[in-house]
């Protein structure tokens, strides 16, 4: 979001609060889906399932100990590139947003084939991983590992802001989200840890095929898991012949 100045007045921001805090609760309505953000004001919202997808850089603080400015600025716009790409090709996406060097997605999944699409984004961000450290190697750095993780639930889709100001953005809220982050940040950690885990809700809507894909983990933070390393087959085959 792109500031633009306007003076700060306490007293009028006492009243905003007031008026953000008093509203009814009664506005914000609980749906199978996630509506349309068009569909958002200041005073309403939705609560409705959807998948969340996160992809994160394993140990990118240490990359500014290998790498000088224009590198790793090189790095975190091809990896912020091409994955805002992956996570955009989905036709259930709702919202993409960029932290620092996570990635990570909300999709529209009413259906089961809709989550089975989401896992389709989250296996080819994975084989993305493949393709950038394919370029990576042959420029003479160092491969990047990626964290991968994606769950199933209900979130509460909000607009926020500063009312008047233009300065404002949907925001995603439950547990569906935290838990997303938190297996994005538990995968691809060790030599022995899969990039992508996935919830057991998540897993639990998948189709057989995809499920078989996957293998179970007990985490001592999380719970049960599903864990994989899984590829988009076409992609995966065109970088193992052009790498």
């Amino acid at each position: 979001m792109d500031g633009n100045y306007k003076g700060y007045n306490y007293i009028s921001s006492s009243t905003r609060i007031a008026e953000i805090l008093d509203q009814p609760t009664g506005q914000f309505e609980e749906t199978d889906d996630l509506p349309h953000r068009d569909r958002l004001t200041y005073t309403n919202g939705f609560y409705g399932n959807c998948s969340a997808v996160f992809v994160d850089i394993r140990d990118s603080s240490k990359l500014t100990e290998k790498h000088k400015r224009p590198v790793l600025a090189k790095l975190y716009r091809a990896f912020i590139s091409e994955m805002v790409a992956v996570m955009n090709s989905s036709d259930n996406v709702r919202e993409v947003n960029i932290v620092g060097d996570c990635v990570w997605a909300v999709y529209n999944t009413p259906y089961k084939s809709n989550i089975n699409s989401a896992f389709a984004v989250a296996y080819q961000a994975n084989t993305l991983r493949k393709l950038l450290n394919g370029h990576l190697e042959k420029r003479g750095y160092d491969p990047l590992r990626f964290g991968i993780g994606a769950d199933y639930g209900r979130a509460l889709m909000i607009k926020a802001g500063y009312n008047g100001s233009g300065i404002n953005d949907v925001v995603y809220m439950g547990d569906v989200v935290n838990r997303a982050a938190h297996l994005a940040h538990r995968a691809g950690r060790g030599s022995y840890s899969h990039p992508i885990w996935v919830g057991p809700t998540f897993q639990m809507n998948l189709n057989e095929h995809n499920q078989q894909l996957l293998t179970h983990k007990y985490d001592a933070e999380l719970g049960n898991a599903y864990t994989g390393d899984v590829v988009a087959t076409a992609m995966n085959d065109w970088v193992i012949k052009n790498f």
